[in-house]
């Protein structure tokens, strides 16, 4: 399975995508070709209601160091 971070995309592409609701369909497109269809199966999640910087300090770095070990597995 492929996986894009909507991190890394640019704020317009990233807010387009994360906007899209169940059963609605984006289509890709390359040089006026369609390039590919999606069909959204289940919308994206809310924004969590808390931030890293509203957790206690034992759990903010458990979670820090969580999210660093999941993308250097996700890299390697």
């Amino acid at each position: 399975m492929k996986q894009i971070d909507l991190d890394d995309l640019p704020p317009k592409a990233a807010a387009l995508l994360t906007s899209l609701a169940e059963g609605e369909e984006l289509v890709l497109v390359q040089h006026g070709g369609v390039v590919a269809r999606l069909t959204v199966a289940e919308p994206a999640a809310p924004e969590p209601s808390e931030t890293l910087a509203e957790l206690p300090a034992n759990e903010r770095m458990e979670e820090i160091m969580s999210q660093f070990s999941a993308a250097i597995h996700d890299e390697f």
